[in-house]
């Protein structure tokens, strides 16, 4: 237990509601799956099982194996043992609900553990069913818990349609208002047909929909908008790229999560997402928020030198050719004056000529960027950036050292049911430790735990919090009418 008091007493501190932007439950494979056949049918169930099949069967390999395979270590003993009542709370969502006061939560969004790598099931058919099913059964364990409750729905990104009728489903039949994006969609180089498996599965671009992809995902983001859901992801980024050592779990798992969010936000933000769809709110889970603090920073340097205005002082046409000449022949370095001479003053004039085929060279052409306010409206006011509780760089979305002072989204998410929580009583009292230590004041805490989860997904939805405990308190920061329900 903290020594700065008990969830329950920090919470009485309190002037809002807490909300729990991204905490886990733990699916229990053998009697999910048994009920997703019943639900899906058997495909549904057997494509389920396989695809937990993924780290039991890493850790049966040696590192050497694991090497020669281009196969990442995995996490071992990754569930709550020693705390019994807490891995049984991750594995009962009715017992999440009865102890929502005792870890200091009014309301919980609450994301899977078994279904996180299910968007990225290959084979359509078994993801097609795999996920329906899913879907359906997670919504029976949450059905009478939705006041003080909501699970993620999972959304398969390899197509626009697949995302389009999955969206329709879950939001008309299930009732879901949280929608967990498949994104990093690995999609095979042509040169890799007929490879060993081992060696295809690296053969890959990751489509992160807003650049260059073979598919127009617009229509996913336009369904989004009339259905009021916001976009958001948790995708990993473990098993490939700089995160693929086959001895060490810590080495791959640091920042997996970062990378994976900032891939798709870039993707989005470049690709004119954001512009097109001003309303729309994306969320960027589990990965912190240090990383959304630097990109917003790295856009407007690279814009600066990338675009428009940026790239017109660097064309190659306005350098005084003349004036070259000049200083070196002042300065005496004759072999570079023959070779200037014999290019006629222009140095690397082949590679300047060079543009990569691009119809548009401003990198930023999509975003239209002209003024300050742009960036607040397509970085700042639609992204939000999951953060878990003991993460002290939560401090750094609130600082005056971003650009243009901007607060980033940061989004209060306790992670629990995870490793990474080995106390679910110890997850407020650490969150709140930024305020006790003077880095966040009382204002940037309610933004943290209570403000931006309702902007995030009531932006778009004004009524996602009407009938739950917070309804009172979510519309008056919305400006809607509120809607309590008791709970069932």
């Amino acid at each position: 237990m903290s020594a700065h008091g008990s969830p329950e007493q920090i919470h009485a501190k309190l002037s809002h509601p807490v909300i729990d932007g991204d905490g886990h439950w733990i699916e229990y494979t053998p009697v999910f799956a048994e009920r997703m056949g019943q639900v899906a049918g058997a495909k549904a169930a057997e494509g389920f099982r396989a695809s937990q099949r993924r780290i039991p069967d890493n850790l049966s390999l040696n590192t050497e194996q694991r090497k020669q395979r281009g196969a990442a270590m995995e996490g071992y003993w990754g569930r709550q043992s020693t705390n019994t009542r807490d891995r049984a709370t991750a594995m009962m969502p009715r017992l999440l609900y009865d102890r929502l006061d005792e870890l200091g939560i009014d309301f919980g969004i609450v994301y899977p553990t078994a279904g996180l790598g299910i968007p990225r099931i290959a084979d359509d058919e078994t993801r097609h069913a795999v996920i329906r099913g899913f879907n359906i059964v997670t919504a029976e364990y949450f059905a009478k818990l939705s006041d003080r409750l909501t699970p993620a729905a999972v959304i398969p990104m390899h197509t626009p349609e697949e995302a389009i009728a999955e969206l329709e489903y879950v939001t008309t039949q299930l009732g879901a208002k949280v929608c967990m994006f498949g994104s990093s969609v690995a999609r095979p180089l042509p040169a890799a047909t007929g490879a060993d498996p081992q060696a295809a599965r690296h053969a890959v671009l990751y489509d992160q929909f807003g650049l260059d992809s073979d598919h127009d995902y617009d229509p996913v983001w336009q369904k989004c908008r009339e259905l009021g859901v916001a976009p958001t992801f948790h995708t990993g980024g473990r098993g490939f790229g700089l995160r693929n050592n086959p001895s060490n779990f810590t080495y791959n798992h640091i920042g997996h999560f970062a990378a994976a969010g900032h891939a798709v936000a870039k993707g989005l933000f470049l690709g004119g997402v954001t512009r097109r769809f001003p309303d729309l709110r994306f969320g960027f889970l589990e990965g912190g928020v240090g990383w959304g603090c630097q990109l917003f920073a790295d856009l407007i340097e690279h814009w600066e030198r990338r675009g428009k205005k940026g790239l017109e002082y660097m064309d190659p046409k306005k350098l005084d050719r003349e004036m070259l000449r000049q200083l070196v022949d002042k300065y005496g370095y004759e072999d570079i004056a023959a070779e200037l001479k014999s290019r006629d003053g222009w140095p690397n004039k082949e590679e300047d000529e060079l543009t990569g085929g691009v119809p548009v060279l401003d990198d930023y052409a999509a975003c239209e960027i002209t003024q300050k306010q742009d960036w607040i409206d397509l970085f700042v006011k639609p992204y939000f950036f999951g953060c878990e509780a003991d993460d002290r760089m939560n401090a750094v979305a609130f600082s005056k050292f971003n650009p243009f002072g901007a607060k980033i989204n940061a989004i209060f998410s306790s992670d629990i049911g995870h490793f990474d929580v080995p106390n679910m009583l110890q997850v407020l009292p650490e969150a709140y430790e930024l305020v006790e230590d003077g880095f966040l004041t009382n204002d940037d805490f309610r933004d943290f735990t209570f403000g931006n989860a309702v902007r995030l997904w009531g932006a778009g939805n004004p009524r996602f919090f009407e009938g739950t405990s917070v309804a009172k308190e979510a519309a008056a920061l919305l400006g809607a009418t509120p809607v309590r329900a008791a709970a069932e």
